[in-house]
């Protein structure tokens, strides 16, 4: 079995490996991925949760299993980790174990730019982020590689958290600052939502037309970060349909509103903005095809490595 340490994976990771990677992996989710519904549990403590996530293609099986532990802030300690298992599909054996805690938050950075890169308005460039969390960082870099941010408005409900963030973005050259709610909406081309949340974070008024909708915490039953009604205003995208209405935001939207999955964008099998004026939403529940993808990438690179040394 081939094992590539939490240290080598994070070594490797790069946004650009991440969204090229992932980019595939949503395609093959729209057209031949087996998808199977994922596994939901908690640790001895109820507040510590975990997922099994898996799926196959034609050359690819596995599952990732990734875990939230919020009392990990108080150990200096990522409430997220991650390990991805890839079959050996000729004798049912692991083949590869990917640990991919960091690995993990450029994965799901890269499926938010993915479906920005198609449904944003193409001079977006100021950015609400509600939460300033480890992810939010994967999400905001992320997306400043597929538009030019001028400003990000970071809305947090921790205020030291929130201007821990804004310093490290400003010393990206990411002009940042903190925003409340309102005005972080009112003013935002992109809003992005990366908050455990269970309820709404925002009016569904203050959203402005053209402006692009990323949810990314909402990945289990009860989570909750956008209005309702907003859905009534927009075109709704997402990773996975059927997943994303058992377990993403949508499991919130009518069930007759139309959910188009972002790989039939990709191909051209379904139309992205229309409009200048669109309200677009993408929820991003997480694929574990998106998982096998990344880790396959990872395990190349380390092959590769190993050739050129």
């Amino acid at each position: 079995m081939k094992y590539i340490s939490e240290d080598v994976s994070a070594q490797l990771a790069s946004h650009d490996m991440a969204y090229d990677a992932v980019r595939a992996a949503l395609i093959a989710a729209s057209e031949s991925a087996a998808i199977f519904p994922v596994v939901l549990g908690h640790g001895s403590d109820p507040s510590n949760t975990y997922a099994i996530k898996s799926s196959a293609v034609s050359d690819l099986a596995g599952l990732k299993v990734g875990s939230y532990w919020p009392g990990n802030d108080a150990l200096g300690m990522p409430r997220h980790n991650s390990i991805i298992l890839l079959f050996d599909q000729s004798t049912g054996r692991i083949g590869a174990a990917v640990e991919a805690g960091k690995l993990n938050a450029y994965r799901t950075a890269a499926a938010d730019a993915v479906a920005a890169d198609v449904l944003a308005r193409p001079d977006a460039k100021t950015i609400a982020v509600f939460g300033a969390g480890h992810q939010a960082e994967y999400e905001v870099r992320a997306l400043a590689r597929i538009r030019k941010l001028d400003r990000v408005l970071v809305v947090a409900r921790d205020a030291r958290k929130g201007q821990d963030f804004v310093t490290a973005l400003r010393e990206d050259g990411i002009d940042a600052e903190v925003s409340c709610a309102e005005s972080a909406c009112r003013a935002a081309d992109m809003i992005v939502t990366v908050t455990p949340a269970t309820a709404p974070l925002f009016d569904a008024d203050w959203v402005q037309p053209g402006t692009h909708v990323v949810s990314m915490g909402s990945d289990s039953t009860g989570k909750q970060e956008l209005p309702p009604a907003l859905f009534e205003r927009a075109r709704l995208f997402c990773d996975l349909p059927a997943q994303s209405r058992v377990i993403g935001e949508f499991q919130h939207a009518p069930d007759e509103k139309e959910l188009i999955a972002i790989g039939d964008v990709l191909t051209g099998q379904a139309e992205g903005r229309q409009d200048p004026n669109d309200i677009t939403i993408f929820d991003s529940s997480g694929l574990s095809v998106q998982d096998l993808f990344v880790a396959q990438a990872i395990l190349t690179r380390v092959e590769t490595d190993q050739k050129d040394g």
